[in-house]
């Protein structure tokens, strides 16, 4: 008997931004796998087994779940935010090249979940309007230079820039120097947004010129969401004195 794998976004925190169809996924699941702090996100339940693991074994994690999965299993991986963005469904697949005659039969579908960026974007308000891109500053899968190629071309381009990863006990100096590489880019009154833990209790927003924004770097941590802003974002003030953050589509009209 073969079973199934789900790859689940959990979205960002907050239940109530769970898609039905994830929650429909965890409902039949027998089994789940994934970062513990994820798992910790699903209620318990009689029948559901959970595995969980540390966050830096991603592909042997998908080893293991479509090993559950061959052996007949309802597996559900489970990811913050969305899936397959800088997360688990890459890694399900990547594993899944390996055609391990184990997993034949076994069926792969992937349920998305509200990533964060876009989460952070709701809450401060648009500034996801105009183009925009979203870059992982880990160097766990990526030589840093590559990271810093690539985060100098869309600054050049003057995308909006969603910094995923942007800092961590292991690398704590990163976000500093992609912020510093930003200065050099950019004008200092580009706005830079700090969105943490978006949709659970210890939420906190910030935003800043870019000036000020280098010594802020240190107050970040991996929940925080970092939104480096084209030369058009801007702040508004909306009828009820509350400043919202946007980007408008348009390119060379002025407000």
């Amino acid at each position: 008997m073969t079973g199934t794998l789900t790859v689940v976004g959990l979205g960002p925190g907050d239940p109530r931004y769970r898609t039905p169809a994830a929650e429909a996924a965890l409902a039949s699941a027998t089994d789940l796998v994934g970062y513990g702090p994820y798992l910790d996100r699903v209620p318990e339940r009689d029948g559901l087994v959970r595995h969980p693991s540390d966050n830096r074994v991603e592909l042997d994690r998908a080893r293991h779940a479509l090993d559950l999965a061959g052996a007949g299993r309802h597996v559900a991986v489970v990811s913050g935010g969305d899936p397959g963005v800088f997360a688990m469904a890459a890694a399900v697949f990547e594993a899944l090249e390996e055609a391990r005659s184990a997993w034949a039969g076994v069926s792969v579908r992937v349920e998305p979940g509200i990533t964060a960026m876009l989460a952070a974007a709701a809450r401060l308000g648009a500034p996801l309007g105009g183009d925009f891109c979203a870059l992982s500053l880990s160097d766990n899968l990526k030589p840093w230079d590559v990271v810093m190629s690539r985060l100098r071309a869309v600054l050049a381009a003057d995308f909006v820039v969603a910094l995923y990863n942007p800092i961590s006990r292991a690398r704590p100096w990163q976000l500093g120097a992609a912020l510093a590489l930003a200065a050099e880019i950019k004008p200092s009154e580009t706005l830079v947004a700090f969105a943490r833990a978006v949709g659970r209790a210890d939420e906190s927003l910030a935003v800043v010129p870019l000036a000020q924004a280098v010594e802020r770097a240190a107050s970040a941590d991996m929940a925080t969401l970092v939104l480096i802003g084209a030369t058009t974002t801007r702040l508004v003030t909306g009828g009820d004195g509350a400043r919202h953050l946007y980007t408008p589509r348009s390119v060379g009209r002025q407000p």
